[in-house]
């Protein structure tokens, strides 16, 4: 008999601790952020100071995507894809709101939610949350890359690409160090470099509506840019196989002259090399131009809110908190994400972390963004596999094979990867 009352109680501990788990039984609904994996714990700070301004209405968990961008998208496109109810606040990366709601995986931005969501909100990030004239997510942090040099080479950086590489010239001749360090491997960031100088150039790698590819002209001279960057000696001998990271290393062997990279390096430098770091300085983005400014591509995250979620008017107003002044300052400061909030450039904590705060305002506000189309990792592709190495592009040529492997992928005669 007492074997067969513990039998029967079974079930009805399962469903209980069931309900606890889900957070669905006691009333308080567990809203799930995906978003990708913050050593820095910024991302868990602000999960925990939502869920305590929600006074218990909604608690958020948040959940580490794998760290590579392309693991990333693959688990959410696959959840999606299944209708997974679980989903309830998603981190896009900027390149993937087109797709997603295209998909119709993702809400669109409506009334109050969408003020709030643009109100103070840099201009070109709000670009890489929109498709098709609608807001599908909120930009939550965003990146752009500066020109990191070295003052006791350089006393003055270069204003444009030509004058850099005629710096690294005469310190080779010098004997100095001399190198241009930037992204040349086969991944995206070799589209990301292509995308800065076509788009600095004048031009786009996409027309208006994302129907056609553009290119011409300013592609060719993009192109052009970047190959003579690489048979030049301002060119690393890794060039072909570095990405952000290598650079930095570079940069901080003390091999290199100047370096194309995101703020990061700068805690880093300070960190791993102090005697370099005296005189490791920054500047704008070079220009193509001396007559138009440089367009350096942003990077970022956006918070999406899932077409599957349970909750969907709660997981808007969570997303909104995730990305208020407090948590991106938080971000920036504890992170090294630079926020998305104009007002946040003036405040005295950010700019004593980031000296350069400045550079990076203007330099996102004249930024430009990846193509916004449901096809850009087949766009993406069909650049950097075309373009690697660099020291091996044929400007006109290249151009003309991007162009066609493009117009086929907006033909839909290719498959997303």
């Amino acid at each position: 008999m007492r074997r067969l009352r513990m039998l029967a109680v079974l079930p009805l501990l399962a469903s209980t601790l069931a309900a606890c788990g889900s957070g669905e039984g006691s009333g308080r609904p567990t809203l799930n952020w995906y978003n990708f994996p913050d050593d820095s714990g910024a991302l868990q700070k602000a999960a925990d100071r939502c869920s305590q301004a929600s006074r218990g209405r909604y608690k958020i968990s948040y959940n580490k995507l794998p760290r590579g961008a392309d693991g990333q998208r693959q688990q959410l496109v696959r959840r999606l894809a299944a209708h997974d109810n679980t989903l309830d606040i998603l981190g896009l990366d900027v390149t993937w709101a087109a797709e997603f709601a295209e998909a119709r995986w993702i809400r669109e931005w409506t009334g109050a939610a969408k003020q709030q969501a643009t109100q103070g909100t840099l201009r070109v990030p709000l670009q890489t949350s929109t498709w098709k004239n609608k807001l599908y997510a909120v930009p939550y942090n965003t990146n752009t890359q500066l020109l990191w040099y070295r003052k006791d080479l350089v006393p003055t950086p270069p204003k444009t690409w030509a004058e850099m590489l005629s710096m690294a010239r005469n310190l080779a001749r010098q004997g100095k160090p001399h190198y241009v360090e930037i992204q040349g491997a086969q991944y995206e960031g070799l589209t990301v470099w292509f995308n800065t100088l076509i788009n600095s150039a004048g031009g786009s790698i996409l027309n208006p509506t994302a129907t056609k590819p553009s290119l011409g002209a300013p592609a060719v001279r993009a192109a052009t840019i970047m190959r003579n960057l690489a048979r030049s000696v301002a060119a690393d001998p890794s060039l072909s196989n570095q990405m952000e990271d290598q650079n930095r290393l570079a940069m901080e062997s003390g091999s290199a002259a100047f370096e194309l990279n995101y703020p990061f390096v700068y805690p880093s430098m300070k960190a791993n090399n102090p005697a370099l770091f005296k005189n490791f300085r920054w500047a704008l983005y070079p220009r193509v131009d001396a007559s138009r400014p440089a367009r350096p591509t942003i990077g970022g995250i956006n918070l999406a809110v899932s077409a599957y979620t349970r909750h969907p008017q709660l997981a808007f107003e969570a997303a909104l908190c995730l990305r208020n002044r407090e948590n991106q300052l938080t971000a920036a400061l504890m992170g090294g994400l630079p926020p998305t909030l104009r007002g946040l450039y003036d405040e005295p904590p950010f700019i004593k972390a980031y000296p350069f705060a400045k550079d990076v305002l203007t330099s996102l506000q004249s930024a430009s963004v990846r193509p916004l189309t449901p096809a850009y990792q087949n766009v993406s592709i069909a650049v950097s596999h075309t373009l690697s190495p660099p020291s091996a592009i044929k400007p006109v040529s290249s151009v003309r094979t991007i162009r066609d492997q493009i117009d086929a992928a907006l033909q839909s005669k290719g498959v997303i990867p």
